[in-house]
């Protein structure tokens, strides 16, 4: 088992470490000192592998701490490299689901917008400026009740807070996302939006790998759920919040 028996690890081989990070968690620590997954990872192949010393995992991409799903990391630093490479290239696949506010027309369609950062905040711009960078995702609409919909996202670009963005500018945010127009928190100040899956190919076979993340207990869609004991969706719904963290490795 993980810290919790409720915590699933989706994959694990001589390359690859794939874990469901629940929304709340960091997936690298910073300067709050909170815990993160990559570290909560370590020490999970430290003690499943009785490994002595430091463990080696490298984070090859990231989820904000308000999202949860899947995230995958390498355990070598020829996957590590191999993997980042696939990311720049854009050969990997990212699917999400999110719940948004209101109804969107059709069953399916595309966004592109000209997304700007400036210092740690990003904007849609109406054109092209020398700071902004295209950012284009499709969609689909698995489900509405009229006031809400169900989607499917799948990105073609990958830039931060892109999908949050993206959404919220086509007057749809997603719930919870205070951040970008959503009215109302949700309870954990969690946001309704799962990385639902990740295609890679594997760095050493090259096959391809599909890592998908359950939905989790809470998911704000009825009969969401399709594991038979989903995880938690936030993070201080686990075990680990109040017990003493593992040292660092």
């Amino acid at each position: 088992m993980f810290f919790d028996p409720r915590w699933p690890v989706l994959h694990v081989d001589n390359h690859l470490l794939a874990l469901y990070k629940p929304a709340g968690l960091l997936v690298q620590g910073d300067h709050t000192g909170d815990a993160s997954l990559l570290e909560l990872g370590k020490q999970w192949l430290k003690d499943r592998f009785q490994k002595p010393g430091r463990v080696f995992l490298a984070m090859v991409h990231r989820l904000d701490r308000p999202v949860a799903g899947v995230v995958l990391f390498a355990r070598t630093s020829k996957a590590a490299g191999r993997l980042s490479a696939q990311f720049r290239e854009r050969r990997v696949e990212k699917r999400y689901l999110a719940v948004v506010a209101g109804s969107l027309p059709g069953r399916s369609g595309r966004l592109i917008h000209h997304i700007e950062r400036r210092d740690r905040q990003s904007r849609v711009v109406p054109t092209p400026t020398p700071r902004s960078q295209e950012a284009r995702l499709n969609y689909t609409v698995l489900a509405g009740d009229g006031t809400r919909s169900l989607l499917e996202v799948q990105l073609e670009t990958g830039r931060r807070h892109q999908i949050r963005i993206q959404l919220a500018q086509a007057g749809h945010p997603i719930l919870g996302d205070l951040r970008y127009g959503a009215d109302a928190p949700l309870p954990e100040r969690q946001i309704a939006l799962l990385a639902r899956s990740l295609s890679v190919d594997h760095p050493t076979r090259g096959e391809r790998m599909v890592f998908t993340s359950p939905i989790p207990l809470g998911w704000p869609w009825p009969d969401g759920s399709d594991a038979t004991e989903p995880p938690p969706w936030n993070w201080r719904a686990f075990d680990t919040i109040i017990r003493p963290l593992p040292s660092k490795t």
